[in-house]
């Protein structure tokens, strides 16, 4: 098939690119092989390891409030892209009960905590039924940073998850609730529709932590009818250890 001509405008448009991609010969006299893998001199040797070292993930700090401050500042944190506000954890670090959702909610940036606005209301209610309060519990994002369009990738959910498995391991609480679906794939490695019901146990660094998992208050709002099984949920993570 002949390939459709080209105006000497766009002609040298495209050799001035080439120009500024560095390309200055056009033909070379010594053939080449262009596909070859490149020769290893003492200028590129080592490149690989170094480029692999950048990719290693960086060691988690060993307490809770240095882990806190490298989630709120480093360049380094995955997802630190996403946008300017992150969402710290929030409560008491040494409560009993920890709540871990997959990521701030669409509004939550605006008012800087998790569960804001409606779903605040509704979140409230929940730990009400159960007697606690935000003060009481230890709540926590796995994603500092609310992805855009919602959706995380597979890898860097992964780090994530390794991250809170974590802060889960520093704090130690007696029982760990997982909301929503990310969550309950990033933590317990399975969806919500199968986790929900009974109680999981969740593996972090320092063994294991006993976990229910349930719907997030965006769901209850958007299917009020999931609000009974969500009930459940919230008796069995009071209950156990009660």
């Amino acid at each position: 098939m002949l390939m459709p001509a080209i105006t000497a405008e766009e002609r040298t448009s495209l050799l001035a690119w080439w120009r500024e991609a560095g390309v200055d010969t056009l033909v070379g006299e010594t053939p080449f092989a262009w596909l070859a893998p490149p020769e290893r001199t003492s200028e590129n040797k080592g490149n690989g390891e170094d480029a692999a070292a950048a990719r290693a993930p960086t060691p988690l700090p060993g307490s809770i409030a240095a882990l806190d401050a490298w989630l709120a500042g480093g360049d380094d944190v995955p997802g630190a892209a996403w946008g300017t506000t992150r969402i710290a954890a929030a409560g008491d670090p040494a409560a009993a009960l920890m709540i871990v959702t997959g990521q701030p909610e669409p509004g939550d940036a605006g008012e800087g905590r998790l569960f804001g606005g409606a779903l605040g209301q509704l979140f409230d209610r929940m730990l009400a039924a159960i007697g606690q309060t935000r003060e009481s519990v230890y709540l926590a994002p796995i994603a500092p940073v609310r992805a855009p369009g919602g959706t995380v990738a597979p890898e860097v959910m992964e780090r994530l998850g390794a991250i809170m498995r974590h802060r889960i391991a520093l704090a130690g609480p007696k029982r760990v609730l997982v909301l929503g679906n990310a969550a309950s794939r990033a933590l317990l490695g399975t969806e919500l529709r199968a986790a929900r019901g009974s109680i999981r146990a969740l593996k972090h660094g320092a063994g294991t932590v006993e976990a229910v998992a349930s719907f997030p208050p965006r769901m209850l709002l958007e299917h009020p009818a999931a609000k009974a099984e969500a009930w459940k949920d919230l008796l069995l993570v009071s209950r156990k250890g009660a």
